[in-house]
């Protein structure tokens, strides 16, 4: 039913596990919440992909952590293990084991952005029809997604990148210039990391349909938001 039968999104997360996800935001609302509100973001994100129609896979990590996401989410055919030493070989494997799948259009996205709107995902996966690849920036200086095209995908593309700094998404476009891969660029977005960013997305979140969200029901339900406890 999707509009890219030949495309797939792959969607990576944690085992949501306390001191292991939402660390820095953890820091600041404790460790039971940042838990919780992790996996509203992973719910909220596995909903914005079902609504766009592409085939999807879950990237989880660590690699032996399947029965926390059966326990959660139930069983699912799209689950996949997240494999290499560390974030750059394990996106890289993703895509290359996507590809190997059959699919000639991936882009992959974090679980940090619960908001994160569906025509971007759209717009991404439509991008790859004329270039090569695809970058959404966020606002911290990392990104927040990158797609390739089976053809042109670039394995080193996660070589070397400064991950969670600002410039990790500087670092990444260095190398697909220097490897003259062209490059489509999203609209800016946010990640989720901090308190303050929980304010910020609260307010992108007001008077949308993404009120009715899970995150936007669980930070409610916490005492955040004009509706709170409601």
């Amino acid at each position: 039913m999707g509009l890219h039968n030949n495309s797939c999104i792959l969607l990576f997360a944690k085992s949501p596990v306390k001191g292991q996800v939402k660390t820095r935001l953890a820091a600041e609302t404790g460790q039971d919440f940042a838990v919780g509100l992790y996996k509203c973001f992973v719910e909220d994100l596995l909903g914005l992909i079902e609504n766009v129609g592409v085939p999807l896979r879950l990237c989880f990590h660590p690699p032996n952590a399947k029965s926390d996401f059966l326990e959660w989410l139930g069983e699912r055919d799209f689950f996949r293990p997240q494999t290499g030493d560390d974030l750059g070989e394990r996106m890289k494997n993703a895509f290359e084991n996507a590809f190997a799948e059959g699919f000639s259009k991936v882009v992959a996205i974090g679980s940090d952005s619960p908001d994160l709107p569906g025509d971007f995902l759209r717009e991404a996966l439509g991008a790859l029809e004329s270039h090569e690849a695809v970058v959404g920036p966020s606002s911290d200086g990392g990104y927040y997604l990158i797609g390739f095209s089976r053809a042109s995908f670039l394995p080193e593309a996660f070589a070397g990148i400064a991950w969670s700094t600002s410039a990790a998404c500087a670092q990444t476009l260095a190398l697909l210039e220097r490897h003259g891969r062209s490059t489509h660029f999203l609209p800016e977005w946010h990640d989720v990391d901090t308190a303050a960013d929980l304010d910020l997305l609260l307010l992108r979140m007001g008077n949308t349909p993404l009120e009715r969200s899970r995150t936007c029901r669980y930070l409610r339900a916490n005492g955040l938001g004009s509706e709170a406890n409601v």
